[in-house]
């Protein structure tokens, strides 16, 4: 085995020791029992008043759905990432009003603009277990299918309770993989607007090329604000709509922080795999993720090569492109990961000393049935996704989406709501709305042939056993067609269906299976022919989930013995829920003599610049700078020597000695366990005070999705002093700098 970085005897003491470490994305209620930890880092704020979320700072701390974000007025306003606002960015600009390459600011509430249809904000206020109504009552003795839709029936159950009150959405979500069970209940605010983002040159300042590395001087930030009915309460967009009014807001520190300084950080990480089997990190690096790569390489070149012939393409897919690149760039760093450090081995590490444990008292043997147990169904899993991969990639036209979810939203409707799958419920229907509205700005036809078209020829090019008769059938597809071949058949579908606009995608709303199986759309036709194998997939999956919903809880239930019996906290993985975590503002090692240091500026920005993107600076920020506009936000020295490290009692350490700044700050590192769902996530000061905005991991920290190293493992965020520089004296955002809480308190 090999270890990047440490010797493996620290290793094993890493896996053991990681309550001392900085990792762990910490429920809400758990922080109670991490004041040491919390009072260690310097944190100021009691436990208890980060635990109630009806208190600053937790009430300030939003969800966009996918990213992270928080209020920084009693307007409404909500700062986040750029690359998070992108969506409402992109759905604002045309070929000749490009909002990407130029930036906007609204001066006025007037001028605000629509994020778009699907966009909300949701306010996290209740969080409740359930798991005695979710699955403690439930036989052993079910089987896999009957388990699962208990488990869904509960789960609709709560939900429709909790929604009693149109303005609320509410979910039931699993913690530790189906030990436990939540309600969490968010306020939802429907009317989103795009208030402020930088260009792209700014927010994006180094492209793909700088993604996940570091040093890297991305101003990754960008503002929205949230609007309701002049009653106060949560409404659709309406131009007469007012700013909403949170329940509290962050106050913002001008000063910023220094190295060593302890940092909390809130938000909605979105998914790790910490306690997963040595044999699910091996299928992932084998087949998994190398899979998926070449998906996602595919289809950025088609659409980046389409769009620098066309400017309106590279605008409608400005998003899925960024989108498509971040994700592959992160599974490449997943695999060089996996090489670097032996997480592998360190798992099998675990689960061997786990099992020792177990053998040591003969009361455990149920644990060791469940691992047993737990193993079948995860290969029985992992046969799955191969057997569909190839099957799913060969649907991927955003028009045959559009056709199979409407198919099947009115075979759902033809059931009673609460027996409808979760998606397909009255509730759901505004959302599904606005991702059918979503597509009139991000799409083509001419793109979504030529992606569709490539996906349907690597599915030809499978074995057999791999196809699947019924896409066969409805395509008319043969063993051997090729692209260009494939492009004929299909080009004549795009111009015989109505999907192609928001109006004929919206008057299938309503209809019934009878309209669909009649209707002579080939698209239409095809989502109607796939229907039964794909439902016949989805039981599959289902039956498959209902397993895991009783083998996977079982061994969890071992991980946390375990853990007890050695007097450590578990977290649950990450599930896009709401989570604290703690850090330090530190660099790291990166590489033999290498260390990285926490801090970049923009004289390192405009060192960096070239002439083309994506290292580009706007003119208006070399000026600025070049006249020493930024007084307030020069620095000489922030730096102070980083804490001592814990391991540091392990092995030699040396504090490297911190450089000057003599610059704006720009970005900085901190030892946070993050991940992505993070990305926006508020970044404070011992004191709740918004100091940063996460955005980023480290390429050496992207395997912490399954393993957290906390040598290496740092978070990459937005300076706050950076962001007000660039809002008082690049783009003379003074409406907005009025409306916020701004300190300039010295840090201790």
């Amino acid at each position: 085995m090999k270890y990047s970085l440490l010797g493996s005897a620290l290793l094993v003491a890493l896996t053991t020791h990681s309550a001392m470490a900085d990792e762990g994305q910490w429920q809400v209620h758990q922080l109670t029992d991490l004041q040491p930890q919390l009072s260690a880092k310097g944190i100021r704020l009691p436990a208890s008043q980060l635990a109630d979320l009806s208190q600053y700072p937790m009430n300030a701390i939003v969800s966009l759905g996918y990213c992270s974000a928080s209020f920084v007025s009693d307007k409404g306003l909500v700062i986040t990432n750029h690359h998070c606002a992108y969506g409402a960015i992109q759905h604002n600009s045309t070929a000749q009003n490009n909002l990407i390459a130029n930036g906007f600011l609204a001066k006025e509430l007037a001028a605000e603009l629509p994020a778009g249809p699907q966009e909300r904000l949701y306010i996290t206020e209740q969080v409740l277990d359930v798991t005695a109504k979710v699955s403690g009552g439930l036989a052993k003795e079910l089987g896999a299918l009957e388990r699962y839709e208990a488990i869904e029936n509960n789960r609709k159950t709560l939900i429709k309770e909790c929604e009693s009150d149109a303005n609320y959405r509410c979910n039931v979500v699993s913690f530790h993989h189906g030990m436990e069970y939540f309600l969490i209940k968010q306020l939802m605010l429907q009317d989103v607007r795009l208030v402020y983002a930088p260009p792209e040159s700014v927010g994006n300042f180094g492209g793909d090329i700088d993604n996940y590395e570091y040093p890297r001087h991305t101003g990754d930030f960008a503002f929205l604000r949230g609007y309701v009915g002049k009653d106060g309460k949560p409404a659709p967009y309406a131009v007469d709509n007012v700013p909403y009014q949170p329940k509290s807001h962050l106050t913002i520190n001008a000063a910023g922080v220094r190295a060593g300084d302890g940092i909390l950080l809130a938000g909605y990480p979105g998914q790790t795999s910490r306690y997963r089997l040595a044999e699910e990190i091996a299928f992932a690096a084998s087949w998994q993720y190398p899979q998926s790569i070449a998906t996602y390489q595919q289809m950025i070149g088609t659409i980046e090569k389409m769009g620098a012939a066309n400017a309106d393409f590279q605008v409608k897919y400005a998003s899925v492109v960024k989108s498509h690149h971040n994700r592959m760039k992160k599974l490449k760093g997943l695999l060089d990961g996996f090489k670097a450090t032996d997480i592998y081995g360190i798992k099998q590490q675990q689960q061997q000393a786990l099992l020792a444990w177990i053998a040591a008292d003969d009361s455990r043997a149920p644990y060791q049935q469940a691992l047993t147990e737990l193993a079948a169904v995860v290969k029985a899993e992992q046969d799955f996704v191969k057997q569909t991969y190839y099957f799913d990639n060969a649907k991927r036209s955003d028009l045959l989406k559009a056709a199979s979810d409407l198919y099947r939203l009115a075979v759902e409707q033809q059931k009673p709501d609460a027996q409808r799958d979760i998606g397909y419920q009255d509730r759901d229907l505004k959302m599904f709305e606005g991702r059918l509205k979503r597509l009139e700005k991000s799409f083509a036809k001419e793109v979504d042939l030529a992606l569709w078209t490539e996906q349907l020829a690597v599915y030809l090019a499978q074995p057999a056993e791999l196809r699947v008769a019924a896409l066969d059938k409805a395509l008319g597809l043969e063993a051997g067609t090729d692209m260009a071949a494939l492009t004929a058949k299909l080009q004549s579908w795009y111009q015989q269906s109505s999907l192609s606009s928001n109006e004929g995608r919206l008057s299938w709303l309503g209809k019934t299976p009878a309209d669909f199986a009649s209707s002579d759309d080939p698209f239409i036709k095809a989502a109607v022919a796939l229907f039964d194998v794909s439902m016949a997939f989805e039981k599959q999956q289902k039956e498959l989930a209902g397993q895991l919903s009783l083998v996977r809880p079982a061994y969890m239930q071992a991980i946390i013995a375990y853990n007890k019996a050695q007097g450590r906290p578990v977290y649950p993985d990450a599930n896009s829920t709401l989570r604290v975590t703690y850090g330090t503002v530190d660099g790291y090692p990166a590489a033999d003599g290498v260390y990285k240091t926490p801090f970049t500026t923009v004289a390192g920005m405009l060192a960096k610049q070239q002439n083309q993107a994506p290292f580009l600076v706007p003119q208006k920020l070399i000026d600025a700078y070049k006249a020493e506009a930024y007084q307030g936000y020069y620095y000489a020295d922030l730096a102070a020597p980083p804490a001592k490290h814990w391991w540091c009692a392990m092995v030699t350490c040396a504090a490297p000695q911190a450089l000057p700044i003599n610059s704006v700050p720009l970005n900085f590192l901190s030892s946070a366990d993050t991940t992505g769902g993070n990305s926006g996530s508020a970044v404070m000061n011992a004191d709740g005070e918004l100091v940063g905005l996460n955005f980023d991991s480290t390429y050496e920290s992207i395997s912490k999705d399954w393993y957290f190293n906390p040598a290496i493992t740092r978070a990459i965020h937005v300076d706050i002093r950076y962001v007000l520089w660039l809002m008082q004296y690049v783009d003379k955002a003074d409406n907005l700098l009025a409306e916020m809480d701004i300190k300039t308190t010295k840090p201790e």
